[in-house]
């Protein structure tokens, strides 16, 4: 009888076991996955802390292809049906290292940047670097060239990208099972005279349950939301109320709720390579869900009109600079964490790498990259820096006659020449005040690049710049908390 009972009972534990790694195994099937990265950036990943921990940095996209019925019944247009996706949506999610804070932002689909060379690794279609909107990013070689695009712009490592399209939004909506979302008036994003399209969103004033292809439509909405700034604000509002609505079901603990989520996401997510297996995305809700609502600060790049087309945009530079600043020194975008005591330098032992060579045997290129935000190029500035750097022993120097227009100064190396590269590198740095944190690898440059940027107009050396403190986001960007509940303005041609 005993031998019995244990026969039955290891039979229904290898049952049960084995049912368990049959569904892992479904759920690994439903995920998609891409390479990382599209092209170099020369970004780094930020040193870990005293803990041995670095931020989490997730690149979010939303792709607006039309290429399937189901994704043309949602998307309604039908002009763009057989192009590549574009990514209309893009949000860059940071976790502080500690994980006790968080942060989104968004980038306007029509802001205008530098795109890097690329690579399309499906197809092995290259792309030359461009200078385009953000949103066509997507179409020079899929996710990974769009988290490369964003690398170059802030100087960001980003550890992973994640991307959805119309279908997997309204499978993830229901999944979640609705959303509460308000309106200041009642909302009808229709066409009109003056402007054709519109998400077909209607709702009443006050707040509203929304799931399914409605919350995909609110998502969408960007006419009654004044503009491509309002309807970031709106996913905004509605990413902070789901997460507020799935603390509040206890979802990352229930396991009923987790395989239904588990369900939605792997058929709605494609995912960069590193997440793609169950236990991957498993592991990077843990690192996610104890991060307090009142820790998560969202917000929008701010941006000024393009002078080259008044439809598009252009990062408002000062501001801009400042909230890459935070993200790159893992800076909490919220005040309300008290006393930070967690940032100490690590103790590990650190390799001093090899010794820079002699400063007149090393090349330096300057370049005069001051003509930003609309200001003039100063005139003679890449030449008067380059003066200074022969005053110092760099008499291989020499000024650029081309100007490349950049916001922060930067001191570029070959990422061929390793770690003897970056040791040269600083050695320039330290002559003239730079930081390291503005010395990088780069794929596209021959010898040691410096261009001055708009950081830095006049002296000799650097001008120090204090660093941002938690909770210093500009004045000009959004600032959407996740503990707070919000209501949308409604922009009047589209109330009813």
């Amino acid at each position: 009888m005993l031998r019995w009972v244990a026969s039955v009972v290891s039979l229904l534990i290898l049952a049960t076991a084995g049912a368990g790694y049959l569904y892992i195994e479904h759920l690994n099937g439903n995920i998609r996955s891409g390479d990382r990265s599209g092209g170099d950036s020369g970004v780094q990943k930020a040193a870990p802390d005293a803990s041995g921990n670095t931020p989490l940095n997730i690149l979010l996209i939303g792709a607006d292809g039309r290429n399937s019925k189901e994704n043309l019944a949602l998307g309604g247009a039908k002009d763009t049906v057989g192009d590549k996706p574009r990514g209309d949506v893009q949000m860059l999610l940071h976790v502080s290292a500690d994980r006790k804070s968080a942060a989104v932002v968004s980038i306007p689909r029509d802001t205008r940047v530098d795109i890097p060379a690329c690579k399309d690794a499906e197809t092995g279609e290259e792309f030359p670097p461009t200078n385009r909107i953000i949103t066509e990013s997507l179409q020079r070689g899929g996710p990974g060239c769009t988290l490369t695009t964003w690398e170059k712009l802030t100087g960001v490592y980003i550890d992973h990208w994640m991307m959805v399209d119309f279908a997997g939004v309204v499978r993830m909506a229901d999944a979640v099972g609705g959303v509460p979302v308000c309106v200041k008036d009642n909302v009808w994003d229709r066409p009109t005279a003056q402007v054709k399209g519109g998400s077909g969103l209607k709702l009443r004033k006050g707040e509203t349950y929304i799931k399914g292809e409605q919350a995909l439509a609110w998502l969408r909405t960007r006419h009654a939301f004044f503009n491509d700034q309002g309807r970031a604000k709106a996913q905004h509002m509605y990413m902070n109320a789901m997460l507020r609505q799935l603390k509040q079901q206890n979802a990352f603990t229930d396991t009923g709720r987790i395989m239904d989520l588990a369900e939605a996401g792997t058929k709605a997510l494609q995912v960069s390579d590193e997440l793609g297996r169950v236990q991957d995305l498993f592991d990077l809700a843990m690192e996610l869900k104890d991060v307090p609502v009142n820790r998560i600060t969202m917000t929008t790049l701010p941006t000024v009109e393009d002078h080259q087309n008044r439809a598009h945009l252009l990062p408002a530079q000062k501001p801009a600079q400042q909230i890459w600043k935070m993200l790159r020194e893992d800076i909490p975008f919220d005040a309300n964490g008290g006393p930070d005591t967690s940032k100490k330098p690590s103790t590990a032992p650190k390799d001093p790498g090899p010794p820079a060579a002699a400063p007149a045997s090393l090349a330096v290129t300057v370049v005069n990259g001051t003509g930003v935000d609309g200001q003039y190029a100063v005139k003679g500035r890449a030449g008067s820096i380059k003066d200074v750097l022969r005053g110092k022993g760099f008499t291989q120097a020499e000024a650029s006659q081309t100007a490349a227009p950049k916001a922060e100064t930067l001191l570029a190396y070959p990422e061929s020449a390793g770690a003897q590269g970056k040791a040269d590198a600083l050695s320039v740095a330290k002559a003239l005040g730079l930081p390291t944190g503005a010395v990088r690898p780069a794929g596209d440059v021959d010898g040691l690049t410096l261009t001055i940027g708009g950081d830095w107009r006049e002296g000799d050396t650097f001008p120090k710049q204090d660093s941002p403190k938690a909770g210093d986001l500009p004045p000009e960007a959004e600032n959407s908390n996740g503990a707070k509940a919000e209501c949308m303005d409604v922009y009047k041609p589209y109330r009813w």
